[in-house]
């Protein structure tokens, strides 16, 4: 039988050249993501290389190893579509037995800007652990068992998980990837800066465990080589390949299933569509009755279901909470980055009726006056303020426990509610004013053509809610320079609590009627994308 290897990469390489051929931005963002990931690598390799006999190069080689493994493994859950070839699905029909299409899948996962790049990390991390020709040449079967092991790793993580990766609930998946990235880049922040004052020191006990943990492991043998543990670097190159060759099982095992069991997929739907309903009748005891609550639930189905909502929501829930708290662990924030959450969380009430594309037709039709307009836009107030105003308490604590400051907790408390309460004045009025439409395909969040209508909607509203809440805001000042300000800081919680629901209720109130007479505009607007 011949090999499929070389089919395959053929394919592989078919693929990247087809898909740079569609478009010249395409083409050209090809080369530019590759050109800047090749220069990182290098500056990467030629950083470590410059760690050679430094106390601590072994600590970073091996640490540095262990995380580009984690990312090999986790980033097929989070970027499914970045390789086609990871769904092997597309293979079905063709007659491959497991074991060779393995190894042909192997061998072109080692194809593409990823594994370069992995090789000139991992190339740096084992140069800068090599002394004497022992060392070399360990290290250079290092790299090649690390590599391995990272793109094997991928592979049966993709083949495991590739039924969720191509349903909804894969996508639902993908749209968390931008809260883990914000995470993990404000964690390696700290971490950093924690290292910059104690010293890489901190991480020795660390490394010392990974140097037994494959892939890591196999760099660590480099160092336990250049020391003459020849017998220590045998054992850490064997637990590298040990996981090799039981990764290769596993995806091999995974393979077959996937490529001889029934699809199964339509079944779970069902079941997924059965638990959903019961969880929306259960939702729905909890709502008001008549048309708010069924408003307030088709909004909270929109934001857990609607992929371009929920990366919204994720990402806005994410920033509220990441800039405040991260800010004041590293002592540098202030107790008044907390209002930041409420404004984070007020932008989703801009542009309401975008949400619902085309389909707000069936919207329309049920509003004949004000007052319809009024209690659609104060159900999707109230479903938004479910969910943001708790979210925005529990920042404002968290921020003014973790800064020591339970002073200005009432104070604070006041600005973020006035705040979230002109936010969604302004919202409901720029909803029915300046509508656009966002697309259900593709990464863009506005259609084309009505990118000027987005940034007024949005910047427009929240200069507008700043001005609306500079009387809480004259009022804070005041409390903070006045002689006896402090003795009545803790009024305005109430005095925001008051006002932002004041300014709510007279935004709702001066939208409905626009939105009443707008409406065949409004659906023209929205129904671009």
């Amino acid at each position: 039988m011949t090999s499929p290897t070389p089919t395959l990469v053929r394919l592989k390489l078919s693929l990247l050249r087809n898909g740079l051929r569609q478009s010249g931005g395409r083409r050209a963002a090809f080369v530019v993501s590759a050109v800047l990931a090749v220069l990182f690598a290098l500056s990467q390799l030629l950083g470590l290389l410059l760690l050679r006999g430094q106390a601590h190069a072994d600590v970073v080689a091996v640490t540095g190893t262990a995380v580009l493994a984690l990312g090999w493994a986790v980033l097929p859950l989070f970027f499914p579509t970045g390789d086609e070839t990871l769904d092997p699905t597309r293979l079905v029909l063709l007659p491959l037995r497991p074991r060779p299409l393995v190894r042909a899948l192997l061998v072109t996962s080692l194809v593409g800007i990823g594994p370069l790049f992995t090789v000139l990390v991992l190339a740096g991390c084992a140069l800068s652990l090599a002394h004497g020709p022992a060392g070399y040449v360990v290290a250079v079967l290092a790299v090649a068992l690390a590599l391995l092991v990272c793109v094997a790793l991928a592979r049966a993580v993709a083949v495991a998980n590739v039924r969720l990766l191509t349903s909804r609930k894969g996508r639902d998946l993908a749209v968390l990837s931008g809260l883990l990235i914000a995470v993990g880049a404000q964690l390696v922040n700290f971490g950093a800066q924690r290292l910059g004052s104690a010293g890489l020191g901190r991480l020795r006990p660390v490394a010392d465990v990974l140097s037994w943990v494959p892939p890591a492991s196999a760099v660590g043998a480099v160092r336990a080589a250049s020391e003459g543990a020849y017998g220590t670097a045998v054992a850490r190159l064997a637990l590298s390949a040990a996981l090799l060759g039981l990764l290769v099982v596993v995806w091999a095992r995974s393979l077959t299933r996937l490529m001889t069991a029934p699809d199964g997929s339509t079944l779970g739907a069902a079941d997924a569509g059965t638990r959903e309903r019961a969880s929306s009748a259960g939702l729905g005891r909890l709502l008001p009755g008549g048309r708010t609550g069924t408003v307030m639930e088709r909004s909270l189905r929109y934001i857990w279901r609607d992929p371009k909502t929920k990366a919204a929501w994720v990402t806005s829930l994410a920033i509220g909470l990441i800039v405040p708290v991260f800010n004041a662990v590293q002592g540098t924030g202030s107790v008044y980055f907390a209002c930041f959450a409420a404004g984070m969380l007020g932008i989703q009430m801009y542009n309401q009726f975008g949400q619902d594309t085309s389909a707000f037709w069936m919207v329309a039709t049920t509003v004949s006056s004000a007052r319809d307009a009024y209690a659609e836009l104060r159900g999707r107030a109230l479903a938004l303020l479910l969910i943001t105003l708790p979210y925005a308490v529990l920042v404002t604590v968290l921020t003014t426990w973790l800064l020591g400051s339970w002073a200005r907790l009432p104070e604070v408390l006041g600005l973020s509610l006035a705040l979230l309460g002109a936010m969604l004045a302004t919202g409901a009025w720029t909803s029915a004013r300046f509508p656009y439409s966002i697309p259900q395909e593709g990464h863009k969040n506005v259609a084309p053509g009505q990118a000027g209508l987005a940034w007024i909607s949005i910047f427009g509203g929240m200069v507008a809610a700043a001005l609306l809440c500079s009387p809480v805001i004259a009022l804070s000042i005041w409390a903070n320079v006045s002689e006896h300000g402090d003795e009545w800081s803790w009024l305005l919680l109430p005095a925001g609590a008051a006002y932002g629901t004041t300014l709510t209720f007279l935004g709702l109130r001066l939208a409905a009627p626009r939105t009443a007479g707008r409406l065949p505009e409004i659906l023209t607007a929205v129904s671009k994308g």
